[in-house]
């Protein structure tokens, strides 16, 4: 009697033991085409624009969340400069600078870049009143760069 019950405990099982084992085979089969796919979409050279996502990466607000903080810093800059002046400018980089210091290795990329906007916003001999030891001479650099 209990062969009888064994053999029909395993026919009840058939069905879905054949499907579970036809899932075991195919399930890992889908994952690594998925991942493979995927892998084989990503931009791996570092070129935003060659890569598939690069459109909806610009349309995205992560992606100024995900810009460098001295990309943002330098944009805050530019933007006091017009409202205000250059001088507040670089005080704003000389105290940014001080409580980031890794901040200090884009500091001089920054001062050139509020000397050339200063050019831009005030005039070459007006601009160049602004400069102070902010990065060394780096403003004065892009007063300079900007006017010849």
């Amino acid at each position: 009697m209990k062969h009888s019950t064994n053999r029909q405990t395993r026919r009840g099982r058939g069905p879905a033991r054949r499907i579970g084992r036809s899932l075991a085979f195919v399930l890992p089969v889908v994952l690594v085409l998925s991942g493979t796919l995927a892998v084989t979409r990503v931009d791996w050279s570092g070129d935003p624009s060659d890569s598939v996502l690069a459109a909806s990466e610009a349309s995205s607000s992560k992606a100024s969340a995900a810009r460098a903080p001295h990309e943002v810093l330098r944009d805050r800059l530019l933007t006091e400069l017009q409202e205000e002046d250059p001088g507040v400018a670089l005080t704003h980089l000389q105290q940014a600078v001080n409580e980031r210091p890794s901040l200090a290795d884009h500091c001089a990329t920054i001062a050139r870049a509020l000397g050339r906007a200063a050019v831009k916003a005030y005039g070459p001999t007006r601009a160049q009143s602004y400069a102070r030891p902010v990065c060394d001479t780096a403003f004065a650099s892009g007063v300079l760069a900007a006017h010849g």
